[in-house]
């Protein structure tokens, strides 16, 4: 590919196809291939690609104003606020609009170790939070080789992993042992000055780790023992994906902090932080600052409104359930025709499917995942495949998130292009894949 020789390489290689276009749930390359995009971009298309409401937005905010000074107010950004005020439970009622979700889980951490005025954030093991300094301090799924130190003050605890207990207490379930000990841990690491745990209600990045029941509502309650704030990274699951509006709702609690980014933009880069009105008058009387480029930026507000119009008018939450529990039905029968698929698992419309060597050992299947994706690719299917094992090097569980609007048929047709690839891959001998 012309030009390919120019760029900074990062993780895996680039796709071997330069896109030309996009619409909806598909892609169409310039050498004539359509691919079915089960991957919604970066996980931001919530709508699909190029949805025309957003198209409409964007378009009149390119007539009007693109982009101001961090300390002018334009309409959109005002309307957003509004519209934030509707759809976030209370207190949750101050909002700061920013561009990308590790810049919002930096600002997350900065407000809580202001009003708190301690300094110590803890994560869960296998969370992604974002690749910038602080966030990437609590980016347990990847990303933390050869870039050290970390930001002080930084704790983990395990993750709720069901079909891989950390603990080696539960199997096929979870009864949140594991965050009992965790704390337990915690609190022997802790100097005694816990500011916040991030938690994400389903850890998408680490293999699609959906908590049990009740999970976030222990975390909060574990938070407040202890005077730390409780914030939700909701930048992967907010705004209908998992089946409700937020994640967070599932457990019937209000996070003191509450992130979100991928899913807000459709497919355009905002982000925000959304946290309580004493919180904030807290924050800002102790001379908050937060001033970043994009910041408040006009034409992203725009978008963000239509993509929240669009997911609440066409109910696309429960579109993404129903959904999604045709996807995990369809990969359920799949399971059943190949022992090497050990687990499926997921919420709405995010949904994993992890490889194995063998059920009974859970030996992470690296290199059986890589070669089905790009078997996949080939055949015309885009999906990520992200760490789950207890090898942290290894890749197996296939993590599929198409937009919120993608239909039975496009899912008939991932089902199909997954089941013939890996009957060519598992047709060849292991030393040639």
């Amino acid at each position: 590919m012309d030009g390919q020789e120019y760029l900074f390489r990062y993780s895996r290689d680039f796709a071997p196809f330069v896109v030309e276009r996009a619409q909806g749930s598909w892609l169409w390359t310039t050498d004539g291939r359509k691919v079915l995009d089960f991957t919604s971009g970066q996980i931001c298309s919530t709508l699909g690609h190029n949805h025309p409401r957003i198209v409409e937005a964007i378009a009149r905010s390119l007539e009007s104003v693109i982009h101001l000074n961090s300390w002018m107010l334009s309409e959109p950004v005002l309307a957003l606020a509004r519209r934030f005020a509707e759809i976030f439970p209370a207190p949750l009622r101050r909002s700061l609009f920013l561009t990308t979700g590790g810049e919002a889980n930096e600002a997350a951490f900065k407000i809580a170790k202001m009003h708190t005025e301690r300094f110590e954030i803890a994560g869960l093991a296998r969370a992604w939070h974002g690749m910038s300094s602080a966030a990437l301090s609590v980016n347990y799924a990847a990303g933390r080789h050869g870039v050290g130190p970390m930001m002080p003050g930084t704790l983990m605890l395990p993750a709720p992993h069901q079909y891989r207990c950390p603990i080696r207490h539960c199997s096929g379930s979870c009864d949140k042992t594991c965050l009992d000990v965790g704390f337990e841990l915690l609190d022997q690491q802790s100097t005694g000055e816990l500011a916040a745990v991030i938690a994400e209600p389903v850890l998408s990045a680490g293999g699609i780790i959906v908590p049990p029941p009740g999970y976030l509502a222990h975390l909060q309650e574990k938070c407040r023992e202890r005077g730390a704030l409780l914030i939700v990274d909701e930048c992967q699951t907010g705004f209908g994906r998992l089946g409700t509006m937020f994640g967070f709702e599932g457990d019937g609690i209000v996070p003191d902090v509450v992130t979100v980014s991928k899913t807000l933009g459709g497919g355009i880069p905002i982000a925000a932080v959304v946290t309580t009105a004493a919180i904030e008058r807290d924050c800002y009387d102790k001379g908050f600052l937060q001033i970043t480029s994009h910041e408040s930026d006009p034409l992203p507000a725009a978008a963000a409104l239509a993509v929240i119009d669009v997911v609440v008018e066409e109910d696309l939450a429960t579109r993404a359930r129903l959904r999604g529990e045709y996807l995990m039905r369809r990969l359920s029968e799949l399971q059943g025709r190949y022992e090497q698929i050990g687990d499926v698992r997921g919420r709405g419309l995010l949904v994993g499917m992890e490889l194995v060597k063998d059920r009974e050992t859970k030996e992470p299947a690296g290199e059986l995942g890589h070669a089905v994706m790009e078997e996949c690719l080939r055949c015309g299917l885009s999906m990520n495949i992200v760490r789950s094992g207890a090898d942290t090097l290894g890749a197996n569980c296939f993590r599929m998130a198409p937009p919120l609007s993608v239909s039975e048929e496009e899912i008939d047709t991932a089902v199909e292009i997954l089941d013939q690839a890996m009957q060519r891959v598992l047709a060849k001998p292991a030393a040639t894949r």
